[in-house]
Parts: structure tokens; sequence; C-alpha cells
């Protein structure tokens, strides 16, 4: 407890705490829309699309800044949204097939560029590859506050469009019939869950950063059946995921925070699916339990009356 507490007087950990708790709690919300219009794999796809901008932004600069990493990460995923729309509309490819060929392509080519500049020879390229995994602890100051900063936009973005978002996840036909712009709005969306992802590849890393966005929204539904009460419980999940991970990371040797920040999500997951009141593996076997009881007991009352009536007659 003293290691926490020693952990927490330093101001580099509070700020890269603070910084990724903003993170978790954006993703958090912006997660749940994506989720309720089952664009899951959308989130996945970014992420993996992230890579390769971040390795081109590197290459053309020579040098590791964390506003050129997330143009660049911004413009890969831009492009990854618009090839995956593409190929939906122009072939008779379905949209979770042209996910996949995406995510494999920029991915791959993320991985290529990747290995060509560590092996330049170059000094600059050394900790390049926690952007896989992520490593909050590896974060600086300004670091700290772009990502915060952005985070706080995010979250302040989806509040003041709430309501537009949340017909967009249930009717999007009945918002196009009330003059909604609704193939604005899904852009819109798009733009920032490709924000939420190239802003959360220093702290959780491209390959994981998905698990961040569903993973407390999927926890959030098990508890509760109101929209907004969903997205508040995601952002909270999400954010106290980010603080353990990235109290871990540091207090354990420089752990990737990425990992651990999923891993803790993960463990709301486990949590809510044992034990939500209504939706939880528990509760679920307490009502067949109930039902089991409640009818052996009608078959115990109808086979009384039976013999009842039959000893009468």
């Amino acid at each position: 407890m003293k290691e926490w507490l020693e952990l927490l007087r330093d101001p580099n950990v509070t700020w890269i705490l603070a910084a990724s708790m903003l993170l978790g709690l954006g993703s958090g919300i912006i997660g749940s829309f994506a989720y309720l219009r089952k664009q899951s794999l959308m989130g996945d796809a970014l992420a993996h699309a992230a890579l390769p901008g971040v390795c081109i932004a590197f290459m053309m600069s020579g040098v590791k800044s964390i506003p050129l990493f997330i143009m660049g990460a911004a413009i890969s995923g831009l492009i990854s949204t618009f090839g995956i729309g593409y190929i939906t509309r122009h072939s008779k490819i379905k949209q979770d097939s042209a996910l996949a060929i995406v995510l494999s392509a920029f991915f791959g080519l993320g991985i290529v560029l990747l290995t060509h500049i560590q092996h330049s020879g170059g000094g600059n390229q050394s900790g390049l590859d926690k952007f896989l995994f992520g490593q909050a602890a590896a974060m600086v100051y300004s670091d700290v506050i772009t990502m915060a900063v952005i985070s706080l936009l995010l979250v302040g973005a989806c509040t003041l469009m709430f309501k537009e978002f949340k017909l967009l996840s249930f009717d999007a036909h009945f918002a196009k019939g009330l003059g909604y712009p609704v193939a604005l709005l899904d852009q819109l969306m798009m733009f920032l869950i490709v924000v939420a992802v190239v802003v959360g590849i220093q702290a959780v890393g491209v390959v994981l950063m998905s698990a961040l966005l569903i993973t407390p929204a999927v926890s959030a539904r098990y508890w509760t059946e109101r929209l907004g009460i969903m997205v508040v419980l995601a952002g909270l999940f999400g954010a106290v995921s980010g603080m353990l991970g990235t109290l871990i990371s540091t207090a354990g040797n420089n752990l990737p925070s990425g990992p651990l920040s999923v891993l803790s999500a993960t463990l709301f997951f486990v949590v809510s699916i044992t034990l939500s009141p209504k939706r939880g593996l528990l509760a679920k076997v307490l009502a067949r339990s109930r039902a089991r009881k409640t009818l052996e007991l009608e078959r115990n009352q109808a086979s009384a009356q039976k013999r009842g009536a039959v000893h009468e007659y």
C-alpha cells in the first residue's frame, strides 16, 4: 500500500494516470455506440490500420513526435474506413469480410515498415515498437497533455451528439425520416472512433486498442437497459481499467500498460457476465432453480388434488 501511495505522489505518474483514465473514459463512451451498431470489428480494423500511418510519419520526419504519429495514424485510419466502404458498396463482399481484408493488409504493411525501420541502423527508432502493445510509462509530459485534451474533446463531442448517436444506433431509417443527415453522422462516428484509436496507441497499442473500445461497453450492457446509464458505466469501466493498467505497469517494472489495461477491462467483463442482476450467469442459474422448484410445487399440488379427488370418488 505504501508503494502505491509513493507512486501517486510522483507528478509524472499522476499525469500519466489521469491521461490513461481519460482515454479509458472516452474509449468506453464512443465504444458503446460502436457496439450497439454492431461495429465492434471496426475498432479492431482501425487500430491495426493505424500502424502504417505511425511508421510512415516516422520515416518522413525522422523523429518520434506524438502529434505527427497521431496525424499519420488518423490519415491511415480514415483511408481504411473509405476502403472498407468502397469494397462494401462496389462489390458483393460483406462488411465483415471487407474489415478482415483491410485489417490484414494494413497491419501487414505496418509490420513490414516497422521491421524496415528497426533494421535501418538509426538510433531514433528505438522504442517505436511500443506502439504495438503500448507503454504509458514511456510518455513524456507533452504526450500526456495531447492525450488528455483529445480524450476530453472526444467525451464532449459524444455528450453533445448523444441524441443523434442514439437515434443512429437504434433506428437509422427513423432518423433519416426525421431529416437527420444519417450519412454525415455515420462518418462523424467513424471519425470519433479513429480519434479514440489513434490517441490511445501510445498507452494501449494498436493491437489491443479495440478491446478498450468494446469490452467496457459490453460489460456495461449487462447492468442496464437504458442507453444513458450504459454509456456512463462504460466510461467508468474504461477509466478504471486504464487506471489499473497504468498503476500495475508503473509498479511492475514497466510492464506493458496496454495488455494490463485490457486484462483489467476483461476482469470487469467477467464480473458483469457473472454477477449482473438480470443478465448474469448467476442470476440465470437462480432463476432456473426457482422456476424448477415452482414447477415441482405445482406438480405436487396437482398430484395431491388428483389423489384427493380419487379418494372422494
